[in-house]
């Protein structure tokens, strides 16, 4: 699994979307007991905050201690640094095992062989991510240029799994289901650029130029923004589950 983010890790707890509680809702209708729950690569605990509240005890790993060192502290959560692919848990430990926005930095053999070593009979398994966000045509137009055009060479090869929703993710699972979410902000030109600023790519591309590429794109977006402070921004979140 790949670290990306640990070098910008306040801005990412700061300016990265959150999920809608109609996923929430629709993971815990599949979850039989709620006695421990492990969020892995919980990045800044926001997932796992949200299970703290239905789970007896949360375990929430990460690779990155700056991302950790973000999270808020509840008492039925315990944040350590591990990978994904092995982690310090005990066999037949979970009821439920969720990744968010991350599943595709990982090893998936090891990965999914980890998750069936540590998950009790019945648990289940929920991975998602969110796609390209949306605003208007003329917005989208331009953002998709940039995506594409102006940073498309400094993705890494793994976005090709959020482009087409973990498609040709191995998910060895059963009673498999899949869904689709919204999760809607009114967001300024300022903040939607400041998340954008977060994108991996981005930081790549500046370091490879001497220059941040956000800075052009949002003299673009300038002209097109209109005349409203803040636009509907919506985040397109792709979910699936199984059981283990």
């Amino acid at each position: 699994m790949k670290d990306l983010f640990s070098g910008h890790a306040t801005d990412y707890a700061r300016y990265r979307p959150d999920y809608p509680d109609t996923l929430y809702q629709w993971v815990f209708q599949h979850v039989q007991h709620f006695d421990k729950a492990w969020d892995c690569a919980t990045g800044n605990g926001q997932v796992a905050t949200v299970l703290a509240k239905h789970f007896r005890e949360v375990e929430a790993t990460d690779l990155s201690q700056a991302q950790l060192s973000q999270a808020v502290l509840l008492p039925n959560i315990h944040y350590q640094v591990s990978p994904a692919e092995s982690s310090p848990f005990d066999a037949n430990t979970f009821d439920l095992i969720t990744v968010g926005q991350a599943l595709h930095w990982f090893d998936f053999e090891l990965f999914n062989e980890e998750v069936k070593r540590v998950t009790k009979k019945g648990a289940i398994i929920a991975v998602w991510g969110y796609e390209l966000l949306t605003i208007s045509p003329e917005v989208d137009a331009i953002i998709l240029d940039f995506y594409q055009n102006t940073i498309g060479d400094y993705w890494d090869d793994e976005r090709r799994h959020i482009e087409n929703q973990y498609a040709d993710v191995p998910f060895p699972y059963r009673n498999i289901k899949k869904s689709v979410f919204l999760q809607s902000y009114d967001w300024s030109l300022t903040q939607l650029c400041l998340y954008l600023n977060t994108w991996s790519s981005v930081r790549k591309f500046e370091k490879a130029n001497g220059y941040n590429p956000i800075e052009a794109l949002h003299d673009r977006l300038i002209g097109v923004w209109g005349s409203s402070p803040t636009r509907l921004v919506t985040f397109p979140v792709f979910a699936q589950l199984g059981e283990v």
